[in-house]
């Protein structure tokens, strides 16, 4: 079985993310990028999935600039056989990220899609299932385990009361959870390798594929700056406060 792995460039997650000045958006000059933490996560599994012999081939995509090469070369890195970057400058909504994608698993047919449950720049949380309603397959989402028998895989999910699993039919849509595994690092000979390893590039329109955006952004903005809290020294005097400040009658 192929298992196709998306994976996207964002910020660094270690970093606070910068509002540009005129508010048109987030501020990527000079910033430290990396693979969306969620779609580590989904690399680790896919290759965990192959190295128990539930996969043959992990194939990691991407779908952004040039430099996106940079975070599949990480996957490759990770453990990955192979590569394909859909090249575009354009910001790629969820629909049209899923509709680039259902191109792809006709290219390439896996058995099983595993992705980040949602990137953490835009916090969509769609790509997944819109795929799964292109392509009518089963999804599993928010997964904390993944076990692959023969034709099946079931799925152990996180949900507002506890777990729940549920089974699929292969093909399936399989998104990820933080809780799912710990990403391992890449080893210096496994990077050298990444450098050898196919990476395809396309383009959006290769795929038959309209990313034209049907959403517009008015205006980016800094959350308000929270302001400090009040040391009280009795119930009474939180009791006092809390009046004051009308949030208790």
């Amino acid at each position: 079985m192929k298992i196709l792995v998306p994976v996207k460039r964002v910020i660094d997650y270690n970093l606070k993310p910068r509002v540009k000045a005129d508010g048109t958006g987030v501020d990527l000059a000079n910033v430290k990028m990396s693979m969306n933490p969620f779609d580590e996560i989904a690399v680790e599994e896919a290759l965990r999935l192959k190295e128990k012999g539930a996969a043959t081939e992990v194939v990691a995509v991407s779908i952004g600039p040039a430099k996106a090469q940079e975070t599949l070369r990480t996957a490759l890195a990770m453990g990955a056989d192979r590569a394909i970057l859909v090249e575009t400058d354009a910001e790629v909504e969820p629909l049209a990220v899923a509709k680039i994608l259902q191109a792809i698993v006709a290219e390439e047919a896996p058995g099983m899609v595993v992705m980040g449950k949602q990137a953490i720049d835009d916090d969509s949380n769609q790509t997944g299932q819109m795929l799964a309603a292109l392509l009518g397959w089963g999804q599993g989402t928010f997964a904390s385990k993944v076990d692959v028998t023969g034709d099946s895989v079931a799925v152990t999910r996180e949900v507002d009361a506890g777990l729940e699993t549920v089974s699929l039919k292969l093909p399936a849509i399989v998104t990820t959870d933080l809780r799912l595994n710990e990403p391992r690092y890449a080893s210096l000979p496994n990077i050298m390798k990444a450098k050898s390893k196919p990476l395809a590039v396309k383009k959006p329109e290769d795929l038959g594929v309209d990313i034209a955006p049907r959403l517009k952004v008015l205006k980016v903005s800094e959350p308000p700056v929270r302001k400090a809290g009040v040391m009280v020294g009795s119930v009474d005097e939180l009791v006092a406060k809390l009046k004051e400040m009308g949030a208790v009658a």
